[in-house]
């Protein structure tokens, strides 16, 4: 107590004394199994369970939410033996302590589950389970083999499923109780008197559903080890879907019920005469294919089988054939060679010379050349009087020939206007015939 309470002396309030009680419970149980009776079970609309757990010297209450209880599979009630999984708690508000409870199994399911663990363990570790030992179903049994109580609901089932889909196929009952006392050790003896009198093609083991305790028949070794020494297949059809046993893990087939045990044993008489229908369908298609190919091998060898004598003439024929087509490439290469010798022959008589011939084109060349000559020196003097004119016009002294004079300073330079003379400045004055001298005596700025 001195890790949770104050070290100096002091006065706790309630909800503090709670608080360190409650640690100290959480602190020192772990997560442990309580078995007892429940009494004063309470559902509350929340969801949540409130009961209490009791035996012959005393009680504990327990609470267990909404949350942990959607998982139990059987409903609670008062006077059941249950095990709880729960954490040892104290209620703070009302000091009261309790169990918070995870998870609830009925009473001895515990030791149940154990020994199933056990004896799967041991079995699958010896190779019970293993897919490779397993036989095969018969796709057509000869004669199926049950065995269950005479009683169970299960074999009126099986019985109107195997009547529906084969009602041909005869079944033999190997009658044993399927729940309670030394109910495992007869199953087995069942088992093995089928095996001995090998007069089933395959064996249907079933019942109907129920608990644990009592599908424990069939968790029993002796069941499973007689199951994997049949030299018949054995299918599992005990309890529902979701019920597991120790013979399904060995069985040779298991089927979650035991009307699926039985369409698992036997093939469907819809189904076979579908099957049937389907192969002689195919069948009679192959058939006609076939009948047809025979019948076109036949006018193909028919076709082939011709008469000697029309065999002969129509070889002749072909030789006929052969004779004309060798006559025509023979002209045909005749007519080509003649219009080869011709080509060549024409090409011969254009390469041969003729001086005649020669002789006028040379002539002709002549005339052509001396016509060519004059008219070239007709059109050069054309040009040559043109260009003539045009320098004429351009000469100065053609100017000064029409009583224009040029003047220039005295350095030599042009005079084009007054403005480039001075006063009494000496001038140099040039006409068509001859030249003077002047100087500037007066002058006058153009306006």
């Amino acid at each position: 107590m001195s890790l949770f309470l104050p070290k100096t002396p002091t006065v706790l309030s309630v909800s503090e004394l709670n608080r360190h009680a409650k640690a100290v419970l959480e602190q020192t149980f772990p997560l442990l199994w309580v078995g007892g009776e429940i009494s004063n079970f309470t559902r509350a609309t929340s969801g949540h369970w409130y009961f209490t757990l009791k035996d012959g010297q005393a009680q504990v209450r327990c609470a267990m939410f909404r949350h942990k209880s959607q998982y139990v599979d059987f409903r609670p009630e008062n006077g059941m033996h249950v095990e709880v999984r729960a954490l040892v708690t104290l209620y703070e508000a009302r000091g009261e302590y309790q169990l918070s409870v995870e998870s609830m199994r009925r009473a001895g399911l515990g030791a149940l589950f154990e020994a199933f663990e056990k004896l799967k363990a041991k079995l699958a570790a010896e190779g019970l389970f293993e897919e490779t030992r397993k036989q095969a179903l018969p796709v057509f049994p000869r004669c199926i083999g049950i065995v269950t109580s005479p009683a169970a609901a299960a074999l009126r089932d099986v019985l109107t499923t195997l009547r529906r889909r084969m009602p041909n196929i005869p079944v033999v009952l190997y009658p044993t109780p399927v729940q309670g006392e030394g109910a495992g050790q007869k199953i087995a003896q069942a088992l093995q008197l089928a095996d001995s009198r090998n007069e089933c093609d395959v064996l249907i083991l079933c019942r109907g559903g129920g608990s644990i305790e009592d599908l424990w028949a069939f968790n029993e070794e002796v069941v499973a080890r007689a199951i994997a020494a049949s030299s018949i297949p054995v299918i599992s059809g005990v309890g529902h879907e979701t019920d597991i046993t120790i013979a399904d893990f060995v069985a040779d087939r298991r089927a979650p019920t035991p009307t699926a045990a039985a369409e698992l044993a036997t093939p469907h008489r819809a189904d076979l005469h579908q099957r049937l229908d389907a192969l002689h369908a195919r069948l009679s298609r192959q058939t006609s294919r076939s009948l047809e190919q025979r019948m076109q091998q036949l006018d193909y060898l028919a076709r082939r089988l011709v008469h000697p004598g029309t065999r002969i003439e129509a070889q002749l024929q072909h030789l006929n054939h052969l004779r004309q087509r060798q006559q025509q490439a023979a002209s045909r290469a005749l007519e080509q060679q003649e219009w080869r010798v011709q080509r060549l022959a024409s090409r011969l008589a254009r390469s041969a010379p003729a001086p005649q011939l020669l002789q006028a084109q040379q002539q002709q060349l002549g005339q052509r050349l001396e016509l060519a000559m004059g008219q070239l020196l007709q059109h050069r003097q054309a040009t040559l009087q043109r260009l003539a004119a045009s320098l004429q016009h351009l000469n100065p002294e053609a100017v000064l020939e029409r009583g224009f004079s040029m003047v220039r300073s005295a350095s030599g330079k042009l005079v084009r206007s007054s403005a480039d003379i001075a006063l009494h400045e000496e001038l140099s004055i040039t006409f068509a015939h001859g030249s003077a001298n002047a100087s500037v005596t007066r002058k006058e700025e153009a306006t």
